[in-house]
Formats: structure tokens, C-alpha cells, sequence
């Protein structure tokens, strides 16, 4: 079993930063990957970015070189920083964890809720 708790949501202005976070219930060394995913208004919910246990990343192409996904090891924590934030970014982002033992399972935060907005 793994719980993620997400922080960091908000309002932020068209241009500005906002840093996300999700705090694990176990370490992350144990969890194969941890991502972060959104979904906006009559949408999908959709990749944002993934980090793995060894440190590859993998990003969205509407985010790369604007977000930048990593780890706290020691905090349990995967953060995702968002700069350059523009109104389409806005929707709810949830934290992901996957975990292939004993069974391949997916587990998810409550979800945060970013809205990118003059």
C-alpha cells in the first residue's frame, strides 16, 4: 500500500512558478515510479511527467522545458516544478506511484488543483 498526499496547488498568474509536492507513506526507494498526472475540465486525465527509481524522466511535450519533475529520497517526496505557467495548464494534478510487486498496481493522491489565471 502506498499514500500520497499532495500540496501546493493554487492561483498563479500567466508566467509565474508554482512548486507541486506529494509526500509517499514509504519510501521511495521501493516504488518503481512516481509521476505526476492532470486532467482539466471535459478532459482526460493525461501525463504530465514520470521519474523512475533510477532517476530516468519522461515528460509531456506541451510541458518539457517548462517542468521539471524530482525526489526527495529522504522526505518520501516528488516535487514538480512548473515554470512559465500558462492558462492551459490549468486543471487538477494527481500523484502517481507505481509498484510492480507483489502485483503491478497504480496507486493516486486526492488531487491538487492549479489554475493558471490573470
Amino acid at each position: 500500500q502506498v499514500q500520497l498526499v499532495e500540496s501546493g496547488g493554487g492561483l498563479v498568474q500567466p508566467g509565474g512558478s508554482r512548486r507541486l509536492s506529494c509526500a509517499a507513506s514509504r519510501s521511495i526507494f521501493s516504488i518503481n515510479a512516481m509521476g505526476w498526472y492532470r486532467q482539466a475540465p471535459g478532459k482526460q486525465r493525461e501525463l504530465v511527467a514520470t521519474i523512475t527509481s533510477g532517476s530516468s524522466t519522461n515528460y509531456a511535450d506541451s510541458v518539457k522545458g517548462r517542468f521539471t519533475i524530482s525526489t526527495d529520497n529522504a522526505k518520501n517526496t516528488v516535487y514538480l516544478q512548473m515554470n512559465s505557467l500558462k492558462p492551459e495548464d490549468t486543471a487538477v494534478y494527481y500523484c502517481n506511484a507505481f509498484v510492480k510487486l507483489p502485483i503491478s498496481r497504480n496507486y493516486w493522491g486526492q488531487g491538487t488543483q492549479v489554475t493558471v489565471s490573470s
